[in-house]
C-alpha cells in the first residue's frame, strides 16, 4: 500500500512524469476501478462515471510523459486520488 501511495503522490506532484514505470500506472488505474482493454500495445482504460477514455502506450518500460499528465488530469478532475474532501 505504501508503494501505491508513493506512486500516486509522484503522479500528482507532476515533477517526474518521464520516470513513471508503465506497469505501475496500469496497476494504479486498475486499483482505482478502471477497466482495461488491450489492443496491441494500446491499453485503453475506462470507468463508469468518467467521461474520458485513457489510451496509454509504453515507451520502453516507462509511461509516456504526456499520458501521465492525462492520468493526473483525470485523477484530479474526478477526485479519484483520495483526500479529505472526497465523498
Amino acid at each position: 500500500m505504501v508503494r501505491y501511495q508513493q506512486l500516486l503522490a509522484r503522479i500528482l506532484r507532476g515533477t517526474s512524469d518521464a520516470n513513471i514505470p508503465f506497469q505501475q500506472v496500469r496497476r494504479l488505474l486498475r486499483n482505482l476501478g478502471f477497466d482495461e482493454r488491450i489492443r496491441g500495445d494500446h491499453h485503453i482504460f475506462t470507468k463508469e462515471g468518467v467521461d474520458e477514455i485513457l489510451n496509454l502506450q509504453p515507451k520502453g518500460h516507462q509511461a509516456k510523459p504526456y499520458q501521465v499528465k492525462q492520468v493526473r488530469g483525470v485523477l484530479l478532475k474526478y477526485r479519484l486520488a483520495g483526500g479529505k474532501d472526497e465523498k
